[in-house]
C-alpha cells in the first residue's frame, strides 16, 4: 500500500488590488516557502492576517499548499 510523506509546505495569500475594465476582481499573490509542517490552520492563519495588516491592498484568499512524495 503506498503512503503520503509531506515534502513540503507553503502559504500564499492572494490579495485583490483593483478591478479591471469589465469588473472582474485584479488579484496578485505572495507565497512563502519554508513554513513549518506542523503548522495549524489557526497558525498559518494569524501569520496571514498579521501580513495582511502591512498591505494596502484587499485580501481575497488565503491558501495552504502541500506537497507529498508518494512511497511504496
Amino acid at each position: 500500500m503506498a503512503q503520503a510523506r509531506l515534502t513540503t509546505t507553503k502559504l500564499r495569500i492572494v490579495f485583490e488590488t483593483g478591478v479591471d475594465g469589465e469588473g472582474n476582481p485584479i488579484l496578485r499573490s505572495k507565497t512563502f516557502s519554508n513554513v513549518k509542517k506542523d503548522a495549524t490552520a489557526d497558525q498559518l492563519y494569524q501569520a496571514a492576517q498579521a501580513i495582511f495588516v502591512l498591505c494596502n491592498d484587499t485580501l481575497y484568499r488565503i491558501e495552504k499548499n502541500d506537497s507529498s512524495d508518494l512511497l511504496v
